[in-house]
């Protein structure tokens, strides 16, 4: 199963890799979930919510590692994206990596 993808600033990183789990971005607390894209939509919501940001962190994650969790719902353009209902475990990452441009996106969908 492909992973699916979460933006984070530097500050939310630094607080997920301190506290071994992600409880959520402002936004996400805010709607009741955890916004993450598919690689074919990590580049619109870069575009959207994080172009011209400094300090990003780009985190793979295992869909099969949130289980249940994990609910598929229209968003953007009645597209569907992923959302956890619920935190964020570390153990659940495939791998992050600095998330520099969209240039750095690109990539992920070829």
């Amino acid at each position: 199963m492909p992973p699916i993808f979460k933006i984070l600033t530097i500050e939310e990183w630094r607080a997920f890799e301190r506290d071994g789990v992600f409880k959520g971005s402002a936004d996400d607390n805010r709607d009741g979930f955890i916004h993450c894209s598919t690689a074919e939509q990590a580049l619109g919501t870069y575009e959207k919510y994080f172009a011209g940001k400094p300090d990003l962190m780009l985190a793979a994650i295992d869909p099969a590692a949130v289980g249940a969790t994990l609910k598929w719902e229209p968003s953007r353009g009645g597209a569907l994206f992923p959302h956890i209902y619920g935190d964020l475990p570390r153990s659940a990452l495939r791998w992050a990596r600095p998330l520099a441009s969209s240039a750095d996106l690109k990539q992920l969908s070829q």
